[in-house]
């Protein structure tokens, strides 16, 4: 560990702020229980509502955070021993229609009219759970980690209903005591609201929260008082079967049809109110959204992100650890092109202080490529330190089972076993302005040259005008996670940037200002290797549209042969240096029209002394609330010497997702790709028959470019049900 690591530790130490009292601890919303029985409606009428505190007078956030929001709000809750109920109330001070992309799940919150609901139940402001709705009723929901972040793959079971009209739009929800995690006979929880109208370029917020932080950033929330400790869910028993039929032909092995039909599910059981057991038998993610195609002209490994139901609860225990480019475990890593048998995992809160993640799971062998069966087993724990930091340990293991000891074929493919230990500091300021992390990672394994460290550490300051942030990172060249992401190994990096924001007083323009960044990597020896910097200047508007610019300088020495088309044409090789500068720009639309669109494009210098001419667009359409079309071109023209010459390629994906009603869904994906030369088809119907229990039908078709033919296609038919007591 150089210099460099120590100082960042001592200042991430330094800029700790010790149990600083909550920021908005003040904001105190009473709850009581219910005086008679409520139906989900999206009326309200009940009694049950009528002597219920209520929860208005929101502050605004954006365009401006200096003073009360000018769309009126108001927010009751009440509970019984079942279920927390919520009854929201949105007045709308500026006609015009309502704004909505679609019925979809999870939507996209910056193009819909919306409301949600943050909940802390362990009031550590750092992790919880989020539900919410847009104004045509369609449902959001996932877990919170990291203070302000939201994971939408994560799926419970509870039920809403929305009514509009002119004046206003209501929205009730009931959510199940079962469906989330709590510590029993806590009577104060961490809670806000928050309410986005796009009528009005509004966002607002029950608590006053800066308008640099999300208004999910729990650092701001207020207080939900219970009047008595929440119900204790008792044993709170799920199973998940499903029960699937497919039809497939692979034309790139032997091109015969085969059918297959498949049975499993998961099981979850709570082991305490806030601590759950999760197990699965012969999982299948056949339903899961596939991944974007890109076209790839990078050097290293690209990095798609985890869609699995059941990695996805708790799931930054997991996957957050170290940084986005050194993750010690990646669960994608799992079941990669091989079935898993089973497994479990025990995750959620031991404590208003600790956390725990265990997870192990057991893949299959192949015997057509001699991989053996192999265990994922992964370790970690949490304590939260000082008012919102937290202290983590990871242990990571992968082990082949039956593993031969004299075949050297296998021997030299799969390795017996490999670990990693980590350790990590994460600082969170009880104001949110600092933000930092400081990790240190060990790989072990048969032989030395996978027994190495990593480590990196950064402290980032973030406030309405003025932000920056400093980092460095170092992985030896030894260092090995053969269950994580690391992009490359061998390096040092330095890090940085600094912007700043004016704020007209009137205008159409909101905000504008410079943003200065650096990356530059040197080899073990301090030599540097390659390094980009950037200008960047952005424009944001009160419409919600923005403009940016820049203008980059980069260089490479490239430490292993690399074809800049990533064509197989030819490879420029190991040593050579370049250097280039570039310009470009960005554009987004306001999301309030019904035809949305981005432009960017990139205009400079390549490899060898090259040009390279990129254009990006995104288009949509909207026939709300039932139908959103979109589109996406990027068109890349490389302009190099022999016997590169010209090359120009296109990637196009087409997107109709069609929403009968918020439970009853067809999502169609087309994506062309030239630099891959492969088309494909991927159109998934999605019946939510009852909560959290679906039928799918999905249908994926691949082509080949050139010659236009099928590569490979299925047909899937999958029924889940979500069983509980």
């Amino acid at each position: 560990m150089k210099l460099n690591f120590y100082v960042l530790i001592f200042l991430l130490l330094c800029t700790t702020i010790s149990q600083a009292q909550k920021k908005n601890s003040s904001y105190r919303l009473h709850i009581k229980k219910a005086s008679g029985p409520i139906e989900i409606d999206g009326v309200g009428n009940e009694k049950a509502w009528e002597n219920v505190e209520e929860a208005k007078d929101f502050f605004m956030v954006l365009p401006m955070d200096k003073g009360k929001a000018t769309e009126p709000t108001t927010i009751k809750m009440t509970y019984d021993d079942k279920n927390i109920y919520l009854l929201a109330t949105f007045y709308n001070a500026t006609k015009a229609n309502y704004f909505v992309e679609s019925l979809r799940r999870d939507f996209s919150f910056g193009k819909n009219d919306n409301f949600l609901l943050f909940l802390d139940p362990f009031n550590n402001q750092t992790t919880g759970f989020s539900f919410g709705s847009n104004a045509f009723g369609a449902q959001w929901d996932g877990t919170m980690y990291n203070g302000s972040g939201i994971d939408l793959n994560w799926d419970s079971k509870w039920i809403s209903e929305v009514t509009r009209d002119d004046e206003k739009w209501v929205f009730e929800m009931a959510v199940p005591f079962k469906s989330i995690r709590y510590e029993e006979g806590v009577t104060e929880w961490g809670i806000n609201f928050s309410r986005l109208d796009l009528k009005s370029s509004e966002k607002s917020s029950w608590t006053p929260v800066p308008r640099q932080f999300p208004t999910s950033s729990l650092a701001y929330s207020g207080t939900l008082v219970w009047d008595a400790p929440p119900p204790a869910p008792g044993t709170n028993f799920s199973i998940i079967p499903y029960v699937l039929g497919e039809v497939s032909q692979d034309l790139e092995v032997n091109g015969n049809t085969q059918t297959d039909a498949k049975i499993g599910g998961d099981i979850k059981f709570s082991l305490t109110s806030s601590l759950n057991l999760d197990l699965t038998v012969n999982p299948d993610f056949s339903q899961v959204e596939v991944d974007r195609q890109v076209t790839n002209l990078d050097r290293f490994e690209l990095f798609f992100p985890e869609r699995r139901q059941f990695f996805l609860e708790n799931g930054d225990l997991f996957a957050n650890f170290g940084y986005a480019t050194i993750r010690p475990f990646f669960s994608r890593r799992i079941g990669l092109g091989v079935p898993i048998q089973a497994g479990a995992r025990v995750s959620g809160n031991l404590n208003d202080k600790w956390r725990l993640g265990i997870m192990d799971m057991q893949t299959a062998s192949m015997d057509e490529t001699g991989l053996p069966s192999q265990n994922f087993g992964v370790l970690s724990l949490q304590r939260k330190v000082f008012g919102r930091s937290n202290i983590g340990l990871m242990v990571v293991n992968k082990q082949s089972m039956n593993y031969p000891t004299k075949n050297d074929s296998i021997n030299s493919q799969y390795s017996k076993f490999n670990r990693n230990l980590g350790v990590e500091y994460n600082l969170a300021s009880s104001n949110n302005l600092w933000n930092g992390k400081a990790f240190l990672l060990k790989s072990l394994a048969p032989d030395d040259s996978s027994k190495g460290i990593a480590q990196g550490a950064h402290l980032e300051y973030r406030s309405r005008k003025l932000n920056w942030r400093v980092q460095e990172e170092w992985v030896s060249d030894n260092y090995s996670a053969e269950v994580g992401f690391v992009r490359r190994s061998g390096y040092r990096n330095l890090t940085g940037n600094v912007g700043y924001l004016f704020f007209p007083k009137a205008g159409p323009i909101l905000s504008h200002g410079p943003q200065l960044n650096n990356i530059t990597f040197f080899n073990s020896n301090w030599v540097e290797t390659d390094h980009t910097a950037y200008l960047t200047y952005q424009f944001d508007f009160r419409k919600r549209n923005s403009l940016m610019f820049f203008v980059s300088d980069d260089y490479v020495e490239l430490l292993s042969p690399f074809d800049p088309t990533r064509l197989g044409i030819a490879d420029l090789a190991e040593g050579t240096k370049h250097h280039w500068n570039a310009f470009g720009w960005e554009y987004q639309s306001k999301p309030q029209s019904l035809f949305t669109y981005s432009l960017g494009g990139r205009l400079g210098g390549y490899y060898q002394d090259g040009n390279r001419t990129s254009l990006t667009t995104e288009l949509g359409y909207r026939f709300q609330p039932y139908v959103s079309l979109s589109a996406n071109l990027n068109y890349n023209h490389i302009n190099l010497p022999a016997p590169w010459n010209k090359n120009e390629f296109w990637l196009i994906g087409a997107e109709a997702d069609i929403t009968f009603t918020n439970k009853l869904f067809f999502a169609n994906l087309f994506q062309y790709n030239e630099q891959t030369g492969n088309f494909n088809l991927n159109s998934r119907f999605q019946w939510r028959y009852s909560p959290a229990s679906d039928l799918f039908l999905v249908y994926t078709n691949n082509y080949f470019i050139t010659p236009f033919e099928t590569r490979n296609w299925g047909l899937t038919l999958k029924f889940t049900y979500w069983l509980n007591n």
